[in-house]
């Protein structure tokens, strides 16, 4: 318990920082992600579709699948799959925001990818499925596979890991 006066803070490892702003981000990511889908879910029936630019629909589709509806087809089991590596996902990042929270690019690249991972795994339990809505396409011929907040906030997530990398590799030279 912190003593009268004092500041709560959850301190990483050798690199210092505070966890907080990291979980607070994931967070945010996570509850922006479950309000859409709730939006969705409560407007849209499975397959409705509005038009809002000439590229880009507002869609309710459900993906059982990963990304891309990578096992998609399977008979149901990949639901427990996909959950399972959401939840271990969870963890081993937790463990190295814990660890680097003094990192900020990596901590927010992490931090993305943690809201978005915990967003998918939430429609997984409840609906056994994902609940997708961003749907862009080229004149109306060639279509992207719909995603969502969490897809969107693990692909900054996964970008910005590699841009942390890049930059490590290059400040060791």
């Amino acid at each position: 318990m912190a003593a009268r006066g004092t500041t709560l803070t959850i301190r990483g490892g050798s690199s210092g920082g505070s966890l907080l702003p990291w979980i607070a981000l994931a967070l945010i990511i996570l509850i922006v992600d479950q309000f859409t889908k709730i939006l969705i879910l409560g407007y849209y029936k499975l397959g409705d579709s509005t038009t809002i630019t000439s590229f880009f629909n507002i869609v309710r589709a459900h993906n059982t699948g990963a990304a891309f509806s990578f096992l998609a087809a399977a008979s149901g089991w990949q639901r427990w799959l996909f959950t399972a590596i959401g939840v271990v996902a969870t963890l081993f990042i937790l463990y190295l925001l814990k660890k680097h929270a003094g990192q900020k690019l990596f901590c927010f690249a992490l931090a993305c990818i943690l809201g978005g991972a915990i967003g998918n795994v939430i429609d997984r339990l409840l609906h056994g499925y994902v609940v997708d809505f961003l749907q862009f396409h080229w004149q109306g011929r060639w279509y992207f596979p719909a995603f969502n907040v969490a897809d969107t906030a693990i692909t900054i997530g996964a970008a910005g890991l590699i841009l942390d990398e890049l930059l490590r590799v290059r400040r060791s030279r």
